[in-house]
């Protein structure tokens, strides 16, 4: 799909106003919102919700090939929480809750710049698309395609992806007070990133959230 295309989607997307998500889950979207906020360890409310807003617009224009799963990464939160979700938008679970890492271009143990340039070395927010795995220099990693015209579509052309890093774990975060920082990929930890990747892979969306969005 072409980004003309998709953004003319999210128009009508936006006209129309129905919940796509509500109607894959069998419950309200509502509900959902409140059982997974209301979880143990679960996101902030503004940030689901704004996760949400961009699945429903993604999925009404085409964009999200494989619907049911959202992925939702807080960069509002430091690195040392537990600040990425995967939630099966199907029943309300939350499938992983996981440390992940943000750009070192971004901020020390808080991301508060994002960028959609090469060589910045910072993360980017607003909504990925999954796309396929790959074994590169970080090992297992997944490609992510922004789907958001100035903000992060560049995210392919930068090699911005999902992969397992060593400076991603707890031990390391006490030792210095912050998570290892990337150079503008989601990084996670190493044990849980085949397992996390192949679960999320191939069309499904994931959603980073920052300062203003």
């Amino acid at each position: 799909m072409s980004r003309r295309v998709f953004a003319v989607g999210l128009a009508l997307a936006v006209c129309l106003g129905h919940p796509a998500a509500a109607r894959a889950s069998g419950m309200t979207e509502s509900a959902l919102v409140e059982r997974v906020v209301e979880s143990t360890g679960g996101p902030a409310r503004a940030a689901l919700e704004a996760a949400m807003r961009a699945y429903d617009r993604a999925q009404r224009a085409g964009a999200i090939t494989n619907p049911g799963l959202l992925t939702l990464i807080d960069y509002t939160r430091p690195s040392l929480d537990r600040r990425l979700w995967v939630i099966d938008l199907r029943s309300g679970e939350v499938l992983f809750n996981e440390l992940v890492a943000h750009g070192r271009g971004s901020g020390d143990n808080l991301a508060t710049a994002f960028s959609n340039d090469d060589n910045s070395h910072m993360s980017s927010v607003g909504l990925f698309v999954t796309r396929d795995v790959y074994v590169g220099h970080n090992g297992y990693s997944l490609r992510l395609d922004g789907l958001d015209p100035g903000l992060n579509d560049h995210a392919l052309s930068r090699a911005i992806v999902i992969h397992g890093a060593p400076y991603v774990s707890e031990v390391f975060a006490k030792q210095i007070g912050r998570l290892g920082r990337s150079w503008g990929c989601p990084a996670v930890r190493p044990e849980i990133a085949r397992t996390l990747i192949d679960t999320i892979k191939g069309g499904t969306a994931v959603f980073a959230y920052g300062r203003g969005e």
